[in-house]
């Protein structure tokens, strides 16, 4: 698109206001939202092809939230209007030279007639002729299936938008009840489930995690500095934007449409050290990357953090869905720091990667026998049996050094880079299973969370000796962890790290605590047995 032009969604005035009251017509739910049958009755006034109208879907829905919200409903309209004038639709559209701001609004054949019952009351929505409400399945299920959905999920717009809802009518209300957003994980709110996959990159100093990303953008993103020296000294989100622009990280922390609300609790001084890189490319409307600090070594390990490290390490680790670990050819050591920061990686292991990087520095046989050596480093520090993905390259703009590696070395580093490219580009396409699988196991913990809770209140006596009591359960809380385990049969492998429960309880009264609600268990149950899997039968993901 010329620098100048109007984008896709922009418009005047007068036709805003126009759409605004087309908008109010075609949303009869009143939620904000175009979804299911009002959205195929509205767009089907236009008289366009089941073909044309899929694409127009495909085009103004990008983000594939499975419904239009006003901005996304402009756009539809516009490109409407442009098939109605002859012109063929597709993605470079948005790219062309197209003064979207003079689009004339497109003809709707039968609207006046809605608009007109619309502003009668007496006329309001009413059931169609075969008796159907307003409010039904999907735009994915009526285009793209004909399998009618359930009736649980009737304003079901996407997996998604099911998991969003679930979680507020049935596992919200028992980690509330519970207190698991003080022991185990923040309150989700809409932004977690609407952000985009992210990729965290972890390493000491001078690894390149700043140059990958630059290799990746084919571009420098907004605050990005390199040198041999400790030039990263803040976490820095690159994502998508309008504009390119350095957001600040108390900013960020405090908006609602992004997903760092929960980065509060590290206070000030870690806010201060984070910031937002927001800057448009293609990129970055499937992906956020999450550059971080060097991880110290050495001397530098003593010159203590101002904020929690090991933390937001952690917390980033629980959002992200691939962590790739930095490593060059002559930095290999892992310092304490770095060990304490891939322990805090503990239960993500299936989305931690190692990236030999620089690797073009050395020769074949010097690269054979750091490979051993990253490894034995490794395989003492993960404590685990499988063998952790290791991929070997040079990423930065620089085209392979030839003359280290030869022309062996070249063909491994091209089908090594490769590799790694295809696993990012299956991010998008992985991110909705993994935010199910990050969903159920969620909502395991809370209900392990609430049976501990539950057990601790129940053991509290009734009037003398409370604090006593409230002392020994707390130095023996993994026996008792033994008997919730014992008298519900739960998994042992699932119950939280005793001394970590231990730290957050010391700031309670067990005597405040909830009661055991068998009402809550029985939803979250109902939600694992039957609502998730019948939203996965019902939905599908919108990459397939």
């Amino acid at each position: 698109m010329e620098i100048g032009a109007p984008r896709i969604g922009s418009c005047s005035k007068e036709h805003q206001k126009i759409y605004k009251e087309w908008f109010d017509v075609a949303d009869s739910d009143n939620d904000g939202r175009v979804t299911g049958n009002n959205a195929i009755n509205f767009l089907s006034m236009s008289n366009l092809s089941r073909q044309e109208l899929k694409q127009v879907w495909a085009i103004a829905d990008s983000k594939r939230q499975g419904y239009l919200g006003f901005k996304e409903f402009v756009i539809a309209m516009q490109l409407v209007s442009l098939v109605q004038d002859g012109n063929e639709l597709s993605h470079d559209i948005l790219k062309g030279d197209v003064d979207f701001e003079n689009v004339k609004p497109p003809k709707m054949e039968g609207l006046d007639e809605l608009i007109q019952k619309k502003k009668d009351p007496s006329n309001s929505s009413k059931p169609d002729s075969n008796g159907n409400s307003p409010r039904q399945a999907s735009i994915t299920t009526q285009w793209f299936s004909s399998k009618p959905s359930k009736r649980y999920l009737s304003n079901v717009t996407s997996i998604q938008d099911g998991l969003k809802k679930l979680y507020t009518r049935k596992l919200k209300p028992l980690e509330v009840t519970y207190c698991f957003n003080d022991f185990v994980s923040p309150l989700l709110t809409n932004s977690d489930f609407d952000a985009k996959p992210m990729v965290m990159l972890l390493g000491q100093y001078s690894t390149g995690k700043t140059t990958f990303i630059k290799h990746m953008l084919k571009c420098s993103y907004p605050g990005a500095h390199i040198g041999p020296e400790p030039t990263t000294d803040r976490f820095v989100v690159v994502m998508s934007g309008t504009d390119e622009r350095s957001v600040p990280g108390n900013t960020i922390a405090v908006h609602a449409d992004m997903p760092f609300t929960g980065l509060n609790s590290f206070g000030t001084a870690f806010l201060s050290k984070f910031e937002c890189s927001q800057m448009p490319h293609p990129l970055l409307e499937h992906i956020t990357f999450v550059d971080t600090p060097g991880v110290l070594s050495g001397e530098k390990q003593r010159t203590q953090r101002a904020y929690d490290f090991t933390g937001v390490t952690a917390w980033f680790a629980a959002k992200c869905d691939l962590i790739l670990l930095l490593f060059d050819p002559h930095k290999l050591d892992i310092s304490d720091e770095f060990k304490r920061v891939i322990y805090s990686l503990r239960g993500h292991d299936d989305k931690i990667r190692v990236v030999l990087n620089k690797a073009d520095q050395v020769d074949t046989q010097q690269l054979m026998r750091i490979y051993g050596a990253l490894m034995w480093s490794l395989g003492k520090v993960l404590n685990t049996p499988e063998v952790v993905r290791v991929y070997i390259g040079s990423f930065n703009e620089k085209p392979v050094n030839e003359g280290f590696t030869g022309p062996i070395g070249k063909a491994l580093f091209e089908k090594e880079q490769e590799d790694l490219l295809t696993d990012l580009k299956d991010i998008p396409k992985k991110a909705c299973d993994r935010r199910i699988n990050e969903f159920v196991k969620r909502a395991r913990a809370a209900k392990i969370h609430a049976y501990i809770v539950g057990h601790l209140k129940k053991e509290m006596p009734t009037f003398i000796g409370k604090a006593k009591t409230q002392q020994r359960l707390t130095d023996n809380l993994e026996e008792e962890f033994v008997k919730v385990q014992r008298d519900y049969h739960l998994p042992p492998g699932d119950f939280p790290d005793v001394e970590n429960f231990k730290e957050v309880l010391r700031g309670y009264s067990f005597d405040r605590f909830e009661k055991l609600k068998p009402k809550m268990i029985q939803d979250v149950d109902e939600m694992l047995g039957y609502d998730i899997p019948n939203l996965l039968k019902t939905l599908r993901n919108p990459y397939d």
